[in-house]
């Protein structure tokens, strides 16, 4: 699980319902979907979706003009059941790494449909949009919409594929203090890795759990040997302050600081990630060899 990030909380009304609470309002035609996943919540409005979400997490923020008004249940941790159970969702979309179980358990017995979702590598994205599909289906233009999220990934992934990257080792940190870094089955990894970038520390983390975000110690005898730490966005806000520190961790590497959205949210932001992350490999090729 990722570590818990800072939470912005919906202000009450006047009438004691929180700001933008739709429950306060009468019920939605057809599906009324819940999103615990930020991902998740971009590629259901992607779907067409959006007027049905009737709750998500404080994480859920884009797209800003859509998600405004659809009221917050608490973080992808520490979910506001009671306020959800409110909202009567027929559906809510959770994931393995970003929700933990008993929240999901939990769901279950007021909710109808939980659907769970996990992709743990780039091409897991085809799989994810054809599962909201099949549980959307009777949805205007959810089939046609999916497609088009299918194809675009595709050509992304594809594109990628066809350029020829050196490798390097590299180090993507996501939390300071202690230092956290990624495990190598997780989707930011094998998102690197289509790039030639191989993730370190040389660890896998299984499912879930603490184990797929490694905490380093910072005397780790690879650390001598990686070529690039990247200096993530999020769920910590690294910025030029820290890139200093993160030399002194790897004295001999490249940092940098990318965008942690584009290289970690999957779902309909994944084509776009590609498209990111081959142009990052590509501006450190011609870095490396110009004269």
């Amino acid at each position: 699980m990722t570590p818990r990030r800072a939470e912005r909380r919906a202000a009450p009304s006047r009438l004691g319902i929180p700001s933008g609470d739709r429950s306060a309002y009468p019920p939605t035609e057809g599906p009324r979907i819940a999103s615990l996943v930020p991902s998740a919540t971009e590629t259901l409005v992607a779907l067409g979706l959006g007027p049905l979400l009737v709750a998500r997490t404080g994480f859920c923020i884009h797209p800003a003009d859509v998600v405004k008004d659809v009221p917050k249940v608490g973080g992808t941790k520490d979910v506001n059941l009671h306020k959800l159970r409110r909202l009567a969702p027929s559906h809510v979309v959770v994931n393995v790494d970003e929700n933990r179980r008993e929240t999901a358990d939990a769901l279950r017995e007021f909710v109808p449909h939980v659907i769970v979702t996990h992709p743990r590598r780039p091409a897991d994205n085809l799989a994810l949009f054809e599962q909201l599909r099949a549980a959307f289906a009777d949805q205007p233009g959810v089939d046609t919409r999916a497609a088009a999220l299918s194809a675009a990934f595709s050509a992304a992934l594809a594109r990628c594929r066809e350029r020829p990257w050196p490798g390097e080792r590299v180090l993507y940190l996501i939390w300071r203090d202690p230092w956290m870094t990624i495990a190598r089955d997780t989707y930011i990894s094998t998102l690197l890795a289509e790039a030639g970038w191989r993730s370190w520390p040389d660890v896998d983390g299984g499912e879930h759990g603490a184990g797929r975000y490694p905490v380093l110690a910072g005397d780790e005898p690879w650390l001598a040997h990686i070529d690039r730490v990247l200096l993530s966005s999020e769920p910590y806000r690294f910025g030029p302050a820290h890139i200093a520190e993160a030399q002194a961790l790897c004295p001999q590497a490249r940092v940098q600081l990318v965008d942690g959205e584009l290289l970690s949210w999957w779902g309909a932001r994944g084509a776009a990630g590609l498209d990111y992350l081959s142009g990052l490999s590509a501006t450190s090729r011609c870095d490396r060899t110009a004269p």
